[in-house]
């Protein structure tokens, strides 16, 4: 016997079954996309560490004077405009000095080079004042100028720090010029550098300048302790970093040195001038943001 098997017809409710499930499949994605940006938006935010470059310059530029005896400050502003450095680091700055044409030499240098300035008065000289300054392509933000305390030396030296924002990063930037005549006399002054710096070590801390101290001194010995010197850092030959005199470079007492975490020289050299009778130092850094 042929056994009877019932069919069911297809309906259009059948079909109309397929095309719904076959439409709510986007619909499923969307509501899953929905919900991870939801998840997204209320999860806590960790900010980024991000870097940041900056490009430093010491240079004691010698009140203008280049070594064929001709004061030019416009030859000055020049060597520092061609290698465009954030923050530089001047010594040997004259304000007003009848030596130098009374010319207030910090701005005109700042006007020349189209940065922000800062000076620091160590000396009172010819009418006029004579000491160290910073030029910052950054906005300044403070300034903190301190003398050093001297055992012998007549000349008054000191140090200038100011802070900067680079964005979001807060930085210190030091200048100093230290004295060229009595070793005894340099590291007592290093020393007050040193305490009225410690402070701020934490934070990232550039300081530069002329310390008229080699490497074997004593003086550079004592900062190595505290700081990493860009010269060797950013690959220089260890014979290498000489600055002084320009036209013949014999010594290396012109340094940049960092503190603080998360700083990394990517390069340092010495550029080729006759501008002053030192040769600037330039290096370039990058820094961790927090």
């Amino acid at each position: 016997m042929k056994k009877h098997v019932q069919t069911v017809p297809r309906t259009r409710a059948s079909g109309f079954g397929r095309a719904a499930r076959t439409r709510s499949l986007p619909l499923a994605v969307l509501l899953c996309v929905l919900a991870a940006l939801f998840a997204a938006l209320t999860l806590p935010r960790t900010k980024a560490r991000g870097k940041v470059r900056l490009r430093v310059m010491t240079y004691n530029v010698h009140v203008g004077l280049g070594m064929d005896k001709k004061l030019d400050l416009a030859r000055i502003a020049e060597v520092i405009r061609r290698e465009r450095p954030d923050l530089v680091a001047l010594q040997e700055v004259d304000r007003g000095v009848e030596r130098t044409g009374r010319v207030d030499q910090i701005r005109e240098l700042a006007r020349l080079t189209k940065m922000e300035f800062a000076f620091a008065h160590n000396l009172n000289f010819q009418g006029g004042q004579y000491g160290v300054a910073v030029l910052s392509r950054l906005p300044i933000l403070s300034i903190d100028h301190r003398r050093y305390a001297h055992l012998r030396e007549a000349e008054r030296r000191g140090f200038l720090r100011v802070e900067v924002e680079l964005k979001g990063q807060r930085i210190n930037f030091v200048t100093t010029h230290l004295d060229y005549q009595h070793a005894d006399n340099r590291l007592y002054e290093a020393g007050q550098l040193l305490a009225a710096l410690r402070a701020r070590q934490e934070a990232p801390l550039i300081v530069a300048g002329d310390f008229n101290d080699e490497p074997s001194g004593t003086t550079y010995q004592l900062m190595l302790k505290h700081f990493n010197d860009v010269w060797p850092a950013g690959g220089g030959a260890a014979e290498g970093g000489l600055t002084y005199p320009a036209d013949k470079p014999r010594k290396r007492i012109d340094y940049i040195f960092h503190g603080g975490s998360g700083i990394l020289v990517k390069s340092a050299r010495v550029v080729q001038t006759l501008a002053s009778d030192h040769l600037p130092l330039v290096a370039e850094l990058e820094i961790e943001r927090p």
